[in-house]
């Protein structure tokens, strides 16, 4: 996909992988729509524009959905990149705190891109190309101890990419269902963990070339080895990142 002169909307665009994200878009040519559940203090140029929205809220997500088909008419890409991170001892956590975290996590992580991908799929699909990205992380492949509802979550926005792709291959063949898998990233959420995390940049740097080359799953920096280590020596990959 050329993405110059295509419209393109990311979810939490205004930080981390998501600015990076809508930086590396803007570069390439394209205008970009945003949406974050706080106003930015500043928008990267006039070809991004900004709308708030919490996308946890079902309500929201209807509201936002609607505004885009009538706004935006010609947008061409869906880049579901929001989610949120609890670490949750479920043999220490009470049920009122794990119901909470969860409950966010499974909104923001899992339901938000399928909601997204359902309501916007139609107006995708009346573009002459176009692609939905989804953004998981190497713990959709094997979770670690400490998070288990985001590991969850993860792997089951994997699997959906994977049918979602399965469908519109069939009935859409021009629009592309991306899956994108970065390592440990140095963002807010990551603050405080692990080290040799790989910078927001060069995630969105690996995302839009993939969007550019039509690639089917992207794996990005350390996620390329855990793939592999996975096809091969499964028990061995869930040692590693068991207590990452």
């Amino acid at each position: 996909m050329h993405l110059k002169g295509k419209k393109a909307f990311v979810t939490g665009g205004t930080e981390g992988i998501g600015a990076a994200i809508v930086t590396q878009l803007v570069a390439r040519g394209a205008e970009v729509v945003t949406c974050a559940r706080h106003e930015p203090g500043q928008l990267p140029g006039p070809r991004v524009s900004f709308r708030r929205c919490d996308l946890a809220s079902a309500a929201d997500r209807e509201a936002l959905i609607a505004w885009l088909v009538s706004t935006h008419p010609d947008l061409a890409v869906l880049v579901n990149n929001a989610a949120v991170q609890h670490a949750l001892d479920f043999m220490q956590a009470g049920l009122t705190q794990i119901q909470a975290a969860a409950s966010l996590e499974l909104a923001l992580n899992l339901e938000a891109p399928i909601m997204l991908s359902a309501g916007l799929l139609p107006l995708l699909a009346r573009q002459p190309e176009a692609a939905i990205v989804n953004v998981t992380t190497g713990l959709a492949l094997a979770p670690k101890q400490s998070a288990p509802v985001y590991c969850a979550t993860k792997a089951a926005l994997r699997s959906f990419t994977r049918s979602l792709r399965y469908q519109v291959e069939v009935s859409a063949p021009h629009v592309r269902v991306q899956e994108v898998i970065p390592p440990l990233v140095d963002t807010r959420m990551t603050a405080g963990r692990g080290t040799g995390k790989m910078s927001p940049s060069a995630v969105a740097e690996a995302l839009v070339t993939a969007i550019e080359r039509g690639t089917d799953e992207c794996c990005v920096g350390k996620s390329r080895l855990l793939r592999l280590v996975m096809r091969i020596a499964p028990g061995l990959g869930y040692r590693i990142l068991k207590r990452e």
